[in-house]
């Protein structure tokens, strides 16, 4: 066999022995690409499953006030389970929790799952958000449920904006004063001030500009 031909017998073993180890890594149930996770937030523990975990802030980084949190919480478990509490760990302040409608305790049912935050969601507002979080921090959360006790997950801290506004505080804060004095600054339709430019007495006479004939 020639020098030349022995060299492509040898370079297309490589390539096919590189094909193969390609194709292995794609094959089977722990195939690489099948560990590939999305890029959320996500825990589970017991019957509990908690995904896409995120505190919303005001959209204003300056604003103060009120933050959500948001999440989706699943229970594959045969018992519904009630979700006490949700706190903002290290910072001694707990979300104010609210179903859907009405009043009373957040449930998860069996075998199915609720969505907190955004419109007609059950809700969890934070009433010193911005004291508490900061965004583009991983934020330690505990939710605490009636069987499965507590759940830590870490949930992106993000301003309500682009993707989350519709998931933002439902109120913005409004500031400390008004934005404009109590005495109106604006002109009247006239084009005057609100209060009387002319003298007390009026600029013209009170009886008719044409004597009587």
């Amino acid at each position: 066999m020639s020098r030349s031909l022995r060299r492509g017998v040898l370079a297309a073993t490589v390539l096919s022995l590189s094909i193969a180890t390609l194709s292995a890594c794609g094959a089977g149930n722990d195939a690489q690409t099948l560990e590939v996770k999305p890029d959320n937030a996500a825990t589970s523990v017991g019957d509990i499953k908690i995904q896409n975990a995120s505190v919303v802030t005001q959209p204003d980084v300056n604003a103060k006030g009120p933050a959500v949190i948001s999440a989706t919480v699943f229970n594959n478990g045969t018992k519904d389970q009630k979700l006490t509490a949700i706190s903002v760990d290290g910072t001694g302040q707990s979300a104010k929790l609210s179903p859907t409608t009405g009043s009373g305790p957040v449930t998860v049912p069996a075998g199915g799952s609720i969505v907190i935050g955004g419109k007609g969601d059950a809700s969890a507002v934070l009433a010193s958000g911005r004291e508490a979080v900061k965004d583009g921090n991983a934020q330690p959360l505990t939710f605490t449920l009636s069987s499965a006790g507590e759940v830590k997950i870490n949930a992106y801290v993000v301003p309500a904006k682009s993707y989350f506004a519709g998931y933002g505080p439902s109120q913005l804060p409004q500031p400390s004063g008004s934005a404009s004095p109590s005495g109106s600054d604006k002109p009247s339709a006239s084009g005057k001030p609100s209060g009387a430019a002319s003298p007390s007495g009026s600029a013209k006479p009170s009886g008719s500009a044409h004597g009587g004939h």
